[in-house]
């Protein structure tokens, strides 16, 4: 037995597996394979950059999770699961991006001997990880089980925090803050646009409080001017510009628990329509939290906040926030729960989410945003950020 590194104590862990297992039983599936890892990690604490090849947690009714990848990541897996050495099991390196063969020919026997021949088996089919062919491998390799799709099965169990995740976001939060206090700080007229996003980037992984930060699933979104009319673009080396509204979507991490958080850096005098969206948006987050309260729906956030925004002479037209924790890339989202019209998941203590009404507007892009934690009375805004466009 090699020393570990563990986020969470054991007794976690197995409760996090109870949970998942009995959603199995009430779906009436006999094994999961679990390719997210997010969820592979939440399972077992696995915690690693081998996401770029196959590798999964299997999880039955009976025993200890499997971690199954490639034999060289086992080694990472030895060091970071709460399971027993014999609950890692790896496949050779002959395997490896081989379009000869498959990794999931391996999966299929190591199921087989699991007494999953014919068993129903869950399956995260719309997952960034995989794959078509992993698909088609395990269908051949297993002729005579049922494969279902389970996408979203472990997703779920995720969404009520423990006090210790809840800890962890709290300290991603003050590292988010201390990532916006340098961009406020450091950001000038004629400063390159990589050399702040170097800034932004060395604060985030120096961390906040004595707490040290992890690389956050999405780069930093930093787009100025009629770029920031889009929403996901990144950065370059043009010089920030007087007159120009720069939005930082950007994430504090600790532990892999993230803590989103956006605010608009406009460098001048803003114009009108900038401190009308601002206000609009203001009122509009405010009008959103006073009904993000246990009992309540998604869409009573989303409603609450289009109709104070419509007032104020705004429309948005995509959803205004989502699920958030622990996470690796692409996506810091928890892909369950959104706020917007339609999603009636009831709100319960220990939610996490990203309230993020983010505007776009013809020449620009305002984004005022705000990581939230449900709590037994309303919410909590897990930043102390001012909710404002900072001027400079």
């Amino acid at each position: 037995m090699v020393s570990r590194i563990h986020n969470f104590p054991t007794q976690e862990y197995q409760a996090r597996i109870a949970r998942t297992r009995a959603e199995m039983a009430a779906r009436n599936l006999d094994f999961i394979i679990v390719t997210d890892p997010s969820n592979m990690a939440w399972l077992t604490g696995y915690d690693g950059w081998s996401f770029y090849v196959h590798q999964a947690v299997l999880l039955g009714h009976k025993g200890e999770p499997i971690w199954w990848g490639r034999a060289m990541d086992g080694l990472g897996a030895l060091r970071t699961v709460w399971m027993s050495d014999d609950a890692v099991v790896g496949y050779d390196d002959t395997y490896v991006q081989n379009p000869e063969k498959h990794p999931h020919e391996t999966l299929a026997s190591l199921i087989h001997d699991h007494g999953g021949l014919r068993g129903r088996i869950g399956v995260e089919m719309d997952n960034y990880y995989f794959s078509a062919a992993a698909y088609a491998a395990l269908v051949k390799g297993l002729p005579d089980a049922e494969f279902v799709d389970s996408t979203g099965l472990v997703n779920w169990q995720r969404a009520v925090k423990s006090e210790q995740e809840i800890t962890y976001m709290r300290r991603a939060a003050k590292i988010v803050e201390r990532m916006h206090e340098v961009i406020r700080e450091t950001a000038e007229p004629g400063m390159p646009k990589n050399a702040l996003v170097a800034e932004i980037s060395r604060t985030g992984i120096l961390g906040a409080d004595g707490h040290w930060g992890d690389y956050p699933a999405i780069v930093p979104l930093t787009p100025s001017g009629v770029d920031a009319t889009a929403p996901h673009l990144t950065w370059d080396d043009k010089p920030m510009a007087a007159g120009e509204a720069t939005f930082f979507e950007i994430a504090g991490c600790y532990r892999r628990y993230h803590c989103p958080q956006s605010r608009t850096l406009f460098l001048g005098e803003p114009p009108e329509k900038y401190r009308r969206a601002e206000e609009a948006v203001v009122e509009a987050i405010h009008a959103g939290l006073e009904q993000a309260k246990p009992g309540n729906f998604c869409e009573d956030i989303a409603n609450a906040f289009n109709k104070k925004l419509n007032e104020m002479g705004f429309e948005k037209d995509s959803r205004c926030g989502y699920a958030i924790g622990l996470s690796y890339p692409p996506d810091w989202g928890e892909r369950t729960m959104s706020f917007r019209r339609g999603d009636r998941s009831v709100l319960k203590p220990g939610m996490t989410f990203h309230f993020m009404p983010a505007l776009w507007l013809d020449d620009g892009g305002l984004e005022i945003t705000e990581p939230i934690l449900i709590t037994d009375t309303g919410v909590e805004c897990l930043s102390n950020l001012p909710r404002e466009v900072f001027v400079k």
